[in-house]
């Protein structure tokens, strides 16, 4: 990291600073800066599509148009259809022990927020927070990752042609600058990445007592009833897991399925990969790993499995010509690995499933809730009761019933992990209170009775303190 692209940051911050202090962003303002970042955003939906695919090696168009575009509009429309209401001060009440009095509470912008966003969906989880920092009226400094820079670059112009300087920019550069930035005196750092790299971050914002976002990951559970429609489980697991090629944080990272049906769930989600993707359809639609590292990465991880003697079942046979597709790693099942293998240990990130019987609902929920508590739960089932059993037994970031990946795309819920897979929320509402102080206010009126409350503590004074404490009198 050279030392102009630090001082450029530092200076970048401390001119959002400055004009925050100088002008707070009014209602109208959070406003027009949405809709102008729609109109743009919407109109540079192909050069966005573009740049990510030529970051990735190759991406599927309507993977990115869906899982980057759609999300963000849908952001930024929620937004503005609520954006006022969530601004109005909340009542309170004060209670008679503070009559006469007036409570409320005030969402007030923080200043200056600093968002750390990764490859992965490096658009989308860039711009998602910042909407919800713009609607709170904050200004707003963003790092995108390293590993997607055609994009960071897309994102650089997007966002200085949508905003003066003064309200947002981004800064580009390596790890390197990410320690720097997350060691500047933010008024609230919000972090999308690793578990690893989220406590690093927090360490280095620890320092300035910045509060902290930690989006992160871990491992994401899929469970599979006796009662549940096989063969729509199959799919929409398909879907949450292959969509991206598995490069997605709320992916199912593994399955666990009853015992007596695991086998005919491994044929069925065979048939289904094999229908998106095989016979050459996979060129198209079928998105490659990142870079050569997390290629590397995943391969040894099913070196690993087959170390073991662990079965893997390849699902669609793709077979692509080296030299039009890169890094591209097929569909697998690992069958019932042991909780030391590292498929098991690691998370996954990619097109690798473990599929592994259970016998009793109660042996499933003490798997997963024997480890850390993953970001989000998946549980297909026909029985009310077995999910409530299942609700009830298992804390996650967020859980989808009968289908894969929509809790993230549901804008009046909050998005989070919890434990090591994150803290804070956003989405809607709760992003705009995740980036606003909500401030009390209290409004005292005459003529007030704790005005009789004060030193000798005698007669009157006595016979006040105790009706306020429900004392008896001496």
């Amino acid at each position: 990291m050279s030392d102009n692209h630090t001082s450029g940051m530092e200076l970048a911050f401390e001119r959002l600073r400055a004009a925050w202090h100088d002008q707070r962003p009014s209602y109208e303002q959070r406003r027009d800066d949405l809709k102008r970042l729609r109109r743009l955003f919407r109109e540079r939906m192909d050069e966005m599509a573009t740049a990510i695919s030529a970051d990735f090696g190759h991406r599927s168009v309507h993977e990115t148009l869906l899982g980057e575009g759609s999300v963000v509009l849908s952001e930024i429309d929620h937004t503005l259809a609520r954006l006022k209401g969530w601004m109005k001060p909340e009542r309170r009440a004060a209670g008679w022990k503070l009559w006469p009095a007036k409570a409320e509470v005030r969402f007030v912008p923080l200043g200056v927020v600093g968002i750390i966003s990764p490859w992965n969906y490096p658009v989308n989880l860039a711009l998602a927070p910042l909407v919800a920092a713009i609607g709170a009226g904050n200004h707003v400094l963003v790092k995108p990752s390293e590993h997607t820079p055609l994009t960071s670059a897309f994102l650089r112009r997007l966002i200085a042609d949508v905003f003066p300087d003064t309200r947002a920019t981004v800064v580009v550069g390596g790890a390197d600058l990410s320690a720097a930035f997350s060691a500047l005196p933010f008024d609230h750092l919000f972090f999308t990445g690793s578990t690893a790299v989220g406590r690093k971050v927090m360490a280095a914002a620890a320092q300035n007592l910045t509060p902290v976002t930690l989006e992160l990951g871990g491992k994401s559970p899929a469970i599979v009833g006796e009662t549940a429609d096989l063969r729509r489980a199959a799919n929409r697991i398909a879907t949450g897991k292959f969509f991206n090629a598995g490069q997605t944080c709320i992916a199912p990272d593994y399955v666990l399925v009853h015992e007596s049906r695991r086998d005919a769930f491994v044929t069925l989600l065979k048939e289904e990969t094999a229908r998106r993707y095989g016979d050459g359809k996979g060129q198209r639609d079928y998105t490659s790993i990142i870079n050569d590292g997390q290629h590397a990465r995943l391969a040894n991880l099913l070196r690993d499995a087959q170390a073991r003697g662990h079965r893997l079942v390849t699902l669609a046979d793709m077979q692509p010509p080296p030299a039009a597709r890169v890094r591209m790693l097929e569909p697998t099942v690992v069958l019932d690995p042991a909780p030391d293998s590292a498929v098991m240990r690691e998370e996954i990130f990619g097109p690798i499933l473990p599929v592994i019987g259970y016998r009793t609902t109660e042996e499933a929920i003490s798997y997963v809730a024997g480890r850390d508590r993953p970001l989000a739960l998946y549980c297909f089932s026909a029985d009310k009761a077995e999910i409530e059993t299942i609700l009830a037994g298992i804390v996650a970031g967020g859980v989808c019933i009968n289908d894969t990946l929509y809790q993230f795309a549901c804008n009046d819920m909050p998005f989070g992990g919890v434990g090591a897979s994150g803290m804070g929320h956003y989405h809607g509402r709760e992003g705009f209170l995740t980036f606003s102080k909500s401030m009390p206010v209290l409004r005292k009126y005459d003529p007030a009775p704790s005005d009789l409350i004060a030193p000798p503590y005698q007669g009157l004074t006595d016979r006040l303190v105790r009706l306020i404490t429900w004392l008896p009198g001496r």
